[in-house]
């Protein structure tokens, strides 16, 4: 097998999605789930006018909070990252032969030989010590590195797209009419957002699917639920 062969192997796992396909699937789920609750907390405390300000509002503001948020915890793990990356520098230049036999004992660990082990992790020392130390002792690979100003994009735009759905529901003609057209159009972009993230993911679909209409109901239910105790006690 050559090494086109080998890159294109990895290419068809999914791993390399990891640094924005959870932002993404996070974004729509909450634009969709977020932004119909507070549209049906508004029609069930009989408040039809200020309907689609609250769409508009939730949509714009909840946007910006996923983007910001998102960046913020991705830097975050950069900022992990980068300093075991300085770490591992500072034990490889202190102690190259405790980090050879750490590497060692990895591959032993893994379950190669102690003798092949060795002669592993000094091809591999040889190479780039580094490398191999943050690959195998840490974890790190390059393919699934933490995005931040990626995720905080697909988060944002994916938010948007998501909280449109439900919006679309408060121009049905009765406040009845919003609230069911509502609960609808954010129940068929669950589906979508389920079919899509779990075809993204490579995995299964139902379950996924199921899951994220299951979160979805729930909060948009509690949320129709304090709405209408708002408008019976008249608050």
């Amino acid at each position: 097998m050559g090494l086109e062969d080998v890159y294109a192997r990895n290419l068809s796992h999914r791993t390399h999605r990891a640094g924005w396909l959870r932002a993404a699937v996070l974004g729509a789920n909450d634009g969709l789930v977020s932004t119909a609750s507070l549209m049906i907390g508004v029609a069930a405390a009989n408040a039809s006018d200020f309907l689609i300000t609250a769409g508009l509002a939730g949509i714009t503001a909840g946007a910006m909070s996923m983007a910001v948020g998102e960046y913020v915890s991705v830097r975050s793990q950069n900022d992990v990252e980068d300093s075991d990356r300085l770490l591992e520098m500072e034990h490889l230049a202190m102690d190259p032969e405790g980090e050879l036999l750490e590497l060692t004992q990895i591959y032993v660990d893994r379950g190669l030989p102690p003798e092949l082990a060795n002669q592993v992790a000094v091809v591999m020392h040889e190479k780039d010590a580094l490398a191999a130390h943050l690959r195998d002792e840490l974890g790190q690979h390059p393919h699934t590195k933490a995005r931040p100003m990626q995720a905080s994009l697909a988060s944002a735009a994916s938010f948007t797209l998501g909280g449109l759905v439900p919006f679309m529901g408060a121009f049905a003609p009765s406040l009845g009419a919003k609230a069911w057209s509502i609960v609808g159009f954010t129940i068929a972009g669950l589906i979508l957002t389920g079919i899509v993230s779990a075809r993204t993911a490579g995995s299964a679909v139902l379950r996924p699917t199921v899951r994220v209409i299951f979160g979805g109901c729930a909060g948009m239910l509690i949320t129709a639920g304090i709405g209408q105790l708002a408008h019976v006690s008249g608050l």
